[in-house]
């Protein structure tokens, strides 16, 4: 799959979701299940701010919950509303659309430890 393809892809859960950096939110909260807004900044080389506007506002929403662990504050889907398993739905689409290169491009840092062999994604 080509970029232009992968990005046409991304587009349409950008223009679902009003802007790319719920886009880009969403996406990492599918792959990691937990992240953190200086995380997601520095995989696409921003500024935090955006995010964190983004995040705070999903979790007043409801969409998301988080608690903080140290210093972090760490978000995830709400599992107890119910748009989270619809919303998951329309995302694994973009997801499971991008090929495994895309993926290892977009998601390249671990958050957690693998077990050895494990494969990447």
């Amino acid at each position: 799959m080509n970029s232009k393809r992968v990005y046409a892809i991304l587009m349409k859960l950008e223009i679902l979701f009003g802007n790319r950096t719920t886009e880009r939110i969403f996406l990492h909260l599918f792959h990691y299940s937990e992240i953190h807004a200086r995380g997601i900044a520095r995989d696409y080389g921003s500024v935090v701010s955006p995010f964190l506007r983004q995040l705070s506002r999903l979790e007043n929403a409801g969409i998301l919950v988080s608690r903080t662990v140290g210093k972090t504050r760490l978000y995830q889907f709400n599992p107890k509303s119910a748009y989270t398993t619809p919303l998951k739905k329309v995302i694994e689409i973009t997801y499971e659309n991008i090929t495994l290169n895309e993926r290892e491009k977009l998601f390249h840092e671990r958050r957690r430890p693998r077990r050895k062999g494990k494969p990447v994604l």
